[in-house]
C-alpha cells in the first residue's frame, strides 16, 4: 500500500511480464517506501502502464518525479520500446528512452535491453541486475548467472557484456512436469535431495541422453514406485545438469555470482560446487535496486 505521508525524490520500478515492483527513493539512495502490484507487462495494453504505476505510486509524487524503470516495460509490447544495446556494451547500456506521458510531474525515463545478434539472444532486466552487482563489485570480471523460466549465462570483462547465452531449463521444467506424460509421475511440489543429485550427475556427464532419461522418470514411477517427489527433484537435476554441461565453456575456471534468493538459485549454487566451480549467491531485489540507483545517478549526471 502506498502511504499519503511520504513524498519520493524519484521512483524506481522493476516491471516484469506478471508483476510490478516500485519504490519511493530519497535522493540519497535510501529506500523510503515499496509496493507491488500484479500489472506486469502481459496484463496491459500501452494506455494501461501510466495508470498501473499511478494506482501503485501516485501519492508518493508532489512535484516533478524521476521514474527509472526496467524489465518487460521497455518491450516491443510495454510502454514505450527501449532499443536493445549490442554486445560488447556497457552492463548499464546508454540512452535512457523516455515513456509518454499524461501527468504532469512524471518523468518516466526506460533502461533498453542488450542484444547479440550471433548466436542471437536478447536480454531485459537482466542488464540491471548485472549493473547493480558491479556498483557492489566495482572491478569484478566473471560469469554472471540469473536463474529463472529464462536462466542466463552472462560473460562480464572490464565493466561490459562481452557475451550471453539463454536456457530455457525453468519453462521447460514447468512445460514437462504439467504438459506431458510425465504429468502423471511429478508431484506439485516436495523434493529429495538425494534424486536431484541423481539427475544432475545424469545430466552433467550424458546431456545426449537427457530424452530417454526423461521417459525413464516415467518408467520409474510405474515400475520402482518412484514417489512424485523424487521424480519432480530429478526432474530438475536432469534439466540443470544438461544446461550447466552447455554453459560449460562460460563458467569453466571463472569468477561466478549467482543472482537470485530463491530455492532455484540456490540449487544452481549448489550444481556448481560439485564441479568444484564455487559461486556466490547474492539477493535478486537488492541488486536490481541497485542497477536502477547506479542508472538515476547516471542520469542526473
Amino acid at each position: 500500500m502506498t502511504q499519503n505521508t511520504i513524498t519520493a525524490d524519484w521512483i524506481a520500478v522493476d516491471w516484469g511480464t506478471s508483476n510490478l515492483r516500485v519504490w519511493a527513493m530519497a535522493s540519497s539512495g535510501t529506500v523510503l517506501a515499496e509496493a507491488t502490484s500484479d500489472q506486469g507487462m502481459s496484463q496491459l495494453s500501452r494506455d494501461g502502464f501510466e495508470p498501473a504505476l499511478l494506482a501503485l505510486a501516485g501519492d508518493w509524487i508532489d512535484g516533478p518525479t524521476t521514474v527509472i524503470a526496467c524489465g518487460m516495460v521497455g518491450s516491443r509490447q510495454g510502454w514505450v520500446e527501449a532499443p536493445y544495446a549490442t554486445v560488447p556494451c556497457a552492463t548499464l547500456p546508454a540512452g535512457l528512452v523516455q515513456a509518454p506521458t499524461h501527468h504532469p510531474d512524471l518523468r518516466v525515463h526506460v533502461i533498453p535491453g542488450i542484444k547479440q545478434t550471433n548466436p542471437a539472444d536478447v536480454m531485459r532486466g537482466e542488464e540491471t541486475q548485472i549493473s547493480g552487482f558491479l556498483a557492489r563489485n566495482p572491478g569484478w570480471d566473471g560469469v554472471i548467472c540469473l536463474p529463472g523460466t529464462h536462466t542466463k549465462w552472462v560473460h562480464i570483462s572490464a565493466d561490459e557484456v562481452i557475451s550471453f547465452q539463454t536456457f530455457m531449463t525453468g519453462e521447460l521444467f514447468d512445460t514437462i512436469s504439467k504438459q506431458t506424460v510425465l504429468r502423471h509421475s511429478i508431484a506439485a511440489d516436495g523434493w529429495d535431495e538425494a534424486a536431484f543429485a541423481e539427475g544432475l550427475d545424469m545430466g552433467l556427464s550424458r546431456p545426449e541422453r537427457l530424452a530417454a532419461r526423461l521417459f525413464s522418470l516415467r518408467a520409474q514411477g510405474l515400475l520402482n514406485n518412484l514417489s512424485g517427489a523424487a521424480a519432480r527433484a530429478q526432474l530438475s537435476g536432469l534439466l540443470i545438469g544438461t544446461e550447466l554441461a552447455a554453459s560449460k565453456p562460460y563458467w569453466l575456471g571463472q569468477h561466478i555470482a549467482v543472482i537470485g534468493d530463491s530455492s532455484l538459485a540456490k540449487r544452481y549454487v549448489d550444481a556448481l560446487a560439485t564441479q568444484a566451480a564455487p559461486a556466490t549467491q547474492v539477493n535478486a531485489s537488492v541488486i536490481t535496486l541497485a542497477g536502477l540507483t547506479a542508472a538515476y545517478k547516471r542520469l542526473k549526471g
